[in-house]
């Protein structure tokens, strides 16, 4: 056991020192273009990698002049180690990307040493470093320019052309074709209640809420008020509307004079139907039980926003619709 340990060991040692004096080459493949898909102002380079990528070697990134042919006359604005940097670490789409990515591959922008300029040329070149050993790939050039179109967002660009194209088809459709909609069976109960309050000779008890008109709730109370306006006035059946925000009342009393005249029937509109009682909550919903109580409405409308004052509405409605 321990000679098979003393092997393993020694085996590893040559290994390890047999990849440490692995000679090193100049970067191969190098290529250096405008980065695509940004608003200018960098290159970026890519090389093949090589089998003795490792933290023992380094690359250097090197740019300068664009009549500097001597890569070691170029300044170094990039050092990091071999086995890092590859184009699958980058956040680039992988339908724009050119090579494979176990590739390595630099972005060079604008630092201190070098200014990095649209529509300005710069030699580029790679350097492989190993303890004293410098390898220099080349000399190229690149020329940094702003792109119209970031093809990483081309995705986005086809979910929203498809949303937009299946929109547009949605509506020349139903423009041309009867779409079956779904009855709301809170919409039914609301017409059963009129027909039944017609019925009864009894009137209509409607209350937008305890919000003013900032409140969606209250919004969407004043919109079915012109329609519960317009099938009381078709019916003839009196509507009575209490409110606790005078702007609410004032908006409610056009939506009802609306109604009454689409119903043909603008003689029979009362403007004192929607009245102002009071802001205060409870001094609001005693009221409205008062009128609960003398009027005995058939049908009683809740709709927007009740807090504490809910139970006591809907208990004395309950006891006297």
């Amino acid at each position: 056991m321990l000679s098979a340990l003393t092997i393993f060991c020694t085996l590893s040692s040559l290994s390890a020192y047999a990849s440490a004096q692995t000679p090193i080459m100049a970067p191969q493949d190098v290529q250096v273009f405008d980065t695509p898909s940004d608003g200018g102002g960098s290159l970026t380079v890519q090389w093949a990698p090589t089998s003795w990528d490792s933290p023992d070697v380094r690359y250097q990134v090197l740019v300068g002049d664009v009549t500097v042919t001597d890569p070691a006359s170029l300044t170094i604005i990039a050092e990091f180690p071999a086995n890092t940097k590859y184009v699958k670490d980058t956040k680039t789409a992988w339908w724009t990307r050119t090579v494979d990515k176990t590739w390595h591959q630099a972005i060079i922008r604008s630092a201190k040493a070098v200014e990095i300029k649209d529509g300005t040329s710069y030699a580029v070149a790679v350097a492989a470093v190993q303890d004293d050993r410098r390898m220099f790939s080349p000399v190229l050039v690149g020329t940094p320019s702003p792109n119209w179109f970031n093809w990483n967002q081309l995705n986005n660009l086809i979910i929203a052309v498809s949303f937009g194209g299946l929109v547009f088809y949605t509506i020349s459709h139903a423009k041309r074709n009867e779409i079956f909609l779904r009855r709301i069976p809170g919409l039914d109960a609301v017409d059963e209640a009129i027909g039944r309050a017609t019925e009864l000779g009894k009137p209509i008890l409607y209350l937008t809420g305890a919000h003013d008109l900032h409140d969606p709730s209250t919004i969407a109370a004043a919109v079915i008020l012109g329609k519960v306006a317009k099938r009381a006035a078709l019916y003839e059946t009196e509507l009575i509307v209490p409110h606790r925000e005078p702007i609410t009342m004032a908006v409610c009393q056009e939506i009802t004079k609306q109604a009454y005249l689409e119903a043909g029937k603008p003689d029979l509109f009362k403007e004192d139907a929607n009245f102002f009682i009071t802001a205060d909550q409870f001094s609001y919903t005693a009221a409205v039980d008062g009128i609960m109580l003398r009027k005995k409405p058939a049908a009683n409308f809740f709709m927007g926003a009740y807090f504490a004052e809910s139970l006591l509405l809907t208990e004395t409605g309950a006891s006297t619709g």
